[in-house]
């Protein structure tokens, strides 16, 4: 931004679009002011319907064990579009906001259909279909009914079900066990895959993807954190698992498996963990240990 005048120059995009591929780090986003999130702006430029975020258990011996989610969310619509504006009353220019939710039935249709594909292509059995419809009767109504109608086709290889967003808060946090496939709307599915997250020990260990037909862009969930920048505390797993689901992505199945099976065996077989996970490793240390064993 401070050299280009853009979060996302010209060039890096050029290349994006030749490679249809990349690995991106948190990018923070300014709070009620400046730019527009680089983040959404990426999705829309690669049309990056689905945001795919697996959560599954790697350090053993939190409050959960076994844990083994996925949350796949519309990455390009609802209340995230952004339209959204003030109305002045009086001498307050302030004085009302407005936002509104775009949802197409098109939009619907196409996240549907790569969930229930994305279950059927990874042994996945159960996709449940998360919403707001008993209140947000047509925005997350059409949502719904869409995803209920393209799942006919798959009623023979998967269980589908749907279930109210708060609900499903408070019945992953009781039994996470329960589900295996999540499928939502992008501002559910935000807030939901940080909670999945927290049932595996925190963003720390939550990566990924963003796809598209034409492009993915893999990266780490957690959002900056300017606040620990060059302590060497932080945890990089998520960035590391975020690259094993490009690995897989791009048909490298097997170096995928060996960077998930060394994370596994340095939190649990050298116990060498950082300090968000009860440790006293540096990420230099911890990213050691990962090498080590990678090499050995």
């Amino acid at each position: 931004m401070e050299e280009n005048g853009d979060p996302l120059p010209a060039a890096m995009l050029e290349n994006i679009h030749s490679t249809k591929l990349a690995l991106k780090a948190p990018l923070t986003t300014p709070v009620g002011k400046g730019f527009r999130s680089a983040n959404v702006r990426l999705r829309e430029e690669f049309k990056l319907y689905a945001n795919v975020r697996p959560a599954m258990t790697y350090y053993e011996g939190g409050r959960y064990s076994d844990i083994d989610l996925v949350m796949i969310r519309e990455n390009t619509e609802g209340l995230y579009v952004g339209v959204e504006h003030f109305i002045p009353i009086d001498d307050d220019p302030h004085a009302v906001a407005e936002a509104s939710g775009i949802i197409t039935r098109s939009g619907c249709r196409r996240i549907a259909e790569f969930t229930f594909d994305y279950c059927v292509k990874n042994g996945r059995k159960k996709v449940t279909i998360v919403h707001k419809a008993n209140i947000l009767k047509a925005l997350t109504g059409l949502f719904l009914e869409t995803a209920l109608d393209v799942g006919k086709a798959y009623e023979d290889k998967l269980e589908i079900e749907e279930r109210i967003v708060d609900n499903t808060a408070m019945q992953l946090v009781i039994n996470p066990s329960q589900f295996d496939v999540l499928l939502t709307t992008n501002m559910f599915g935000d807030i939901l895959s940080d909670e999945i997250a927290g049932l595996v020990g925190g963003l720390g260990l939550a990566p990924g993807g963003n796809i598209g037909k034409h492009a993915a862009i893999f990266e780490a969930v957690h959002g900056s954190a300017p606040d620990i920048a060059g302590k060497g505390i932080a945890n990089p797993t998520a960035l590391l698992l975020a690259a094993a689901m490009m690995l897989e992505h791009v048909g490298h199945q097997d170096k995928a498996k060996i960077l998930r099976k060394t994370i596994h065996s340095v939190m649990n077989e050298d116990r060498v963990l950082t300090g968000d996970l009860g440790g006293k490793a540096t990420t230099e240390e911890y990213t050691g240990a990962l090498i080590k064993r990678i090499t050995a």
